[in-house]
């Protein structure tokens, strides 16, 4: 392509051709197998298609783009908070300066998190928080003279990023990281928490993981999990009260509690943060995803005083770690406009108002064939088949039902960002029961 092609607008058939040729899409082969939907543009909760989609020019999300689109596309708020601090400067090294809309977004970070969590470490995306985060356990226990306190406990069914630490973390049979057995670290997994938000705590499977911590104490450095939802490893809901036990372990066996809050932050199951569900707080906590409201890629991962104190007496008493965006001002200021825009509003009412309306839509998904489970918690509905899902297919049925949906293994959910209306909810549920059985 010559620089003059290079910068004519591009005929759908060209933009594809060249997409097929060079960009490298995420959990696809290269070149693509499948043809991407053309996105032209976004406003609210719809995507405008470059040519029609299912027979419709907009698709209404379902998705809030992997969850991170909380206030939908295009919000006024969050364009004059880009735009504004554009006028300022769009980056700045964080090595040696500092600049107040990140130091406002720490601030707000430990005032709207649980306590005890009182330091940031601002980072790129939520892999990267995940890997800073079991840094932060390793370092924390070599700085104390236990270095022999290195692997890390997790239970089945999880999921917390694609770099290395964070897939080592995975569920090692279920998950998307096979392909790297005997690379990655040894870790210790407890079997998957049983399933309910509203279940008791099973006697047995505590008793199991009390045991595993147990026996295991001396060589853990931290425990991980993400609490009340597991994501990307299967969408599956438990009950708070694993939370609590594994809090009890953690304190009484020596061992830094890590949650991983990059799905679930910012209000998605209900509470503020799902760890809320149970009344506590984590030594280490991830953020991601809709930190900046989807505008933006940024992460972070806060600790206790405790754990930096720690770090901090070492023979490397600093945190060898430094993105090259961290702390980025673009996106530190989106992240504090989207936050309080967030607060600023009755958002626990519209996460129960999606919450009721997704209930209500998706009951029906119960009886069609196929169907193993529907399960609703807050802004979030799954619907699980009793088989590997046909994605092209059902893809294709929600874009028909003009609604864009990712189903992935044996799931077909929807995360609609929350300023999804009641009639846009009620054609996404449809969407969703049509592309399980299109699935």
């Amino acid at each position: 392509m010559s620089p003059r092609e290079a910068n004519s607008p591009l005929t759908v058939p060209s933009l594809l051709a060249l997409d097929r040729a060079h960009v490298w899409h995420p959990y696809g082969p290269m070149p693509g197998t499948a043809t991407p939907y053309v996105v032209e543009s976004a406003a609210g909760v719809r995507l405008r298609m470059a040519e029609p989609v299912g027979g419709h020019d907009e698709l209404i999300d379902g998705m809030s783009s992997w969850w991170a689109a909380l206030h939908g596309y295009n919000h006024p708020v969050l364009n004059e908070a880009v735009r504004e601090q554009l006028g300022r400067m769009s980056h700045v090294m964080f090595g040696g300066l500092t600049h107040e809309p990140a130091v406002r977004l720490a601030a707000k970070l430990v005032e709207i998190t649980p306590e005890p969590l009182q330091h940031v470490f601002l980072t790129d995306s939520g892999s990267v928080a995940v890997e800073v985060a079991l840094k932060m356990c390793l370092q924390y226990w070599r700085s104390l003279g236990r270095p022999e306190k290195r692997r890390v406990l997790t239970w089945r069914g999880g999921y917390h990023g694609d770099t290395f630490h964070p897939m080592s973390v995975c569920d090692p049979e279920g998950g998307m990281h096979q392909l790297w057995e005997g690379v990655l670290p040894r870790q210790l997994f407890a079997g998957e928490p049983p399933t309910g938000f509203d279940a008791e705590v099973d006697p047995q499977y505590a008793a199991e993981l009390a045991d595993l911590v147990e026996r295991h104490a001396g060589e853990l450095a931290a425990l991980i999990v993400e609490p009340i939802v597991q994501g990307a490893g299967g969408m599956r809901f438990h009950s708070p009260g694993y939370l609590r036990l594994l809090r009890e372990l953690c304190d009484q066996h020596g061992v830094l509690l890590v949650f991983d809050e990059i799905a679930t932050g910012f209000g998605r199951t209900g509470r503020l943060f799902a760890a809320e569900h149970a009344n506590l707080s984590p030594d280490v906590l991830c953020l991601g995803k809709a930190l900046t409201g989807g505008y933006l890629t940024m992460a972070a991962t806060l600790c206790t005083g405790r754990v930096a104190d720690g770090i901090s007496q070492g023979e490397v008493p600093i945190l060898a770690h430094g993105p090259t965006f961290m702390g980025n001002p673009l996106a530190a200021a989106v992240a504090n406009a989207s936050i309080d825009l967030l607060l600023g509003q009755d958002w626990q009412g519209e996460v129960k108002r999606l919450e009721s309306g997704l209930l209500a839509g998706l009951a029906g998904a119960a009886d069609a064939p196929g169907v193993k489970d529907v399960r609703v918690l807050g802004a979030i509905g799954v619907v699980q088949l009793d088989h590997q899902v046909d994605m092209a297919a059902a893809t294709e049925a929600a874009a028909r039902a003009g609604v864009w949906l990712r189903p992935f293994r044996d799931l077909v959910y929807t995360m609609p960002p929350y300023v999804t209306g009641d009639d846009d909810l009620a054609r996404i549920c449809a969407a969703v029961t049509a592309a399980a059985v299109a699935g």
